[in-house]
């Protein structure tokens, strides 16, 4: 299980995600998180911080790209509670 805040930032790229078990699938890449360390250095990582596993739950925050006339509901987005694996939808 995931919950995932989104962090909303104006950018011309896109943005997909998946899950399955611990692994989180960013634009076809899989990212096990079991073992994944934020690289600071990282220029165009999906992922803000260090996530954090508590209880089973995965705790991480993800970029939200968007674009110049983005919707209010896009630019302050809930966050997102993922209980099954497959796609995630970001809006």
């Amino acid at each position: 299980m995931f919950l995932i805040t989104l962090s909303p930032m104006r950018r011309d790229d896109t943005l997909t995600v998946s899950v399955a078990g611990d692994v989180l699938v960013l634009n076809g890449v899989a990212l096990d998180l079991g073992a994944y360390t934020a690289d600071p250095e990282a220029p165009h990582d999906w992922i803000v911080g260090q996530p954090v596993q508590d209880g089973g739950l995965w705790h991480l925050t993800l970029v939200l790209p968007h674009g110049t006339d983005a919707s209010e509901q896009t630019r302050f987005p809930p966050p997102i509670t993922v209980t099954a694996d497959g796609p995630v939808a970001l809006s």
